[in-house]
């Protein structure tokens, strides 16, 4: 038996900081790797464990950067491109909020040509590491617009998608020529946020092969939307799988939009496994029979536990649902051999 998804792994983002044991690769993986991660997926921007410049550059730097994590018992799962692919594509509104995630003096076209280049770094350097999925966000020009009031004027959402997909298709291109595919994690915030919104995209990059989904439930159910459905409708565009639990709990006084509430006091927050409402034996379950043979990468985020809690109890949630895939049939015992002539009498056309 072979087990088809791979894991567990973890996303080191919300894990960096500038303190033991969480400022560099050596010692995050090492304490990753003590608690039974297998794997470990990597910022792209964060240099405390990653040099994209080398990466996309020397194949050297990657066998030995894969070789150091070896060493630790690790494997590497993907180079994440969140924060450059956010800023590709940026409405004015946003500017000043999502300026963290690109150096200062950036605007408008400057802003957009670095989010390229940083992206094709992520998919040079993804190539040499011998990684095939980039997870990004596909960021956006209409998510102001998501709410249909004031009405939206006709053609406006089509031109929206038009300039998304005219900023993406060469990226697009690079990843298909490169052996890789951009998994874009559907988002709030960005233009891909649903089934619908990717659809709209496909139909603007012509179905690119390499136009795939970073699959993470946990931005599904906080919009209501049939997360399981979803792997039924997409599953042969399903990349990644970020393993994220969240919950959903509205009030009188506060619903899907949150009220402007701190995430504590949502109706929806994101929690830590197991602790949520999403129903990953289902989820490990569609996966596996849609094929997906990726990792499963805890990215962790719970507005109630602690981040060493939450990574302690990701890695045993994670492999408890990880499935051996069979290749043999429960009833095999009682079965019997098989001919045209017998099946035929079993017609009643002998």
């Amino acid at each position: 038996m072979a087990r088809r998804i791979k894991g567990p792994a973890v996303f080191l983002a919300q894990f960096l900081r500038d303190e033991e044991p969480f400022c560099s690769l050596a010692s995050i993986g090492k304490w990753f790797a003590g608690m039974g991660y297998k794997g470990v997926q990597v910022p792209a921007w964060d240099r405390r464990v990653l040099d994209l410049d080398q990466a996309a550059a020397s194949r050297g730097y990657c066998d030995d950067y894969r070789g150091r994590l070896a060493d630790l018992g690790l494997e590497l799962t993907e180079l994440a491109g969140y924060l450059q692919g956010q800023v590709l594509a940026v409405h004015p509104a946003y500017a000043v909020g999502f300026a963290a995630f690109h150096p200062p003096g950036l605007d408008g076209p400057a802003r957009t040509a670095w989010a390229a280049e940083e992206l094709k770094k992520c998919i040079r350097a993804s190539a040499n590491l011998g990684l095939c999925n980039i997870p990004v966000l596909s960021g956006g020009f209409a998510w102001h617009l998501a709410y249909p009031w004031p009405q939206r004027p006709s053609g406006l959402i089509d031109e929206a998608f038009k300039e998304l997909a005219r900023r993406w298709l060469p990226l697009l291109d690079l990843a298909h020529d490169h052996g890789c595919v951009l998994g874009y994690e559907l988002h709030p915030g960005s233009d891909l946020f649903d089934g619908a919104t990717f659809e709209l995209f496909l139909e603007q990059t012509r179905d690119h092969p390499a136009a795939c989904i970073n699959y993470d439930p946990s931005h599904l159910l906080l919009q209501q939307l049939d997360y399981l459905e979803f792997i039924e409708l997409y599953g042969k565009r399903i990349s990644g799988f970020h393993v994220k639990d969240a919950e959903f709990r509205p009030s009188g006084r506060v619903g899907v939009y949150g009220g402007y509430q701190p995430w504590v006091k949502r109706a929806g927050r994101f929690r830590s496994l197991g602790d949520g409402q999403v129903d990953f034996k289902r989820v490990f379950t569609l996966l596996t029979e849609a094929g997906f043979n990726g990792w499963a990468v805890l990215e962790w985020e719970c507005c109630v536990k602690s981040p060493e809690q939450g990574a302690r109890e990701g890695a045993p949630f994670i492999a408890r649902h990880l499935i051996e895939t069979t290749d043999v049939a429960f009833d095999d015992f009682v079965g019997g051999k098989s001919d045209t002539a017998t099946n035929r009498k079993l017609l009643g056309l002998s």
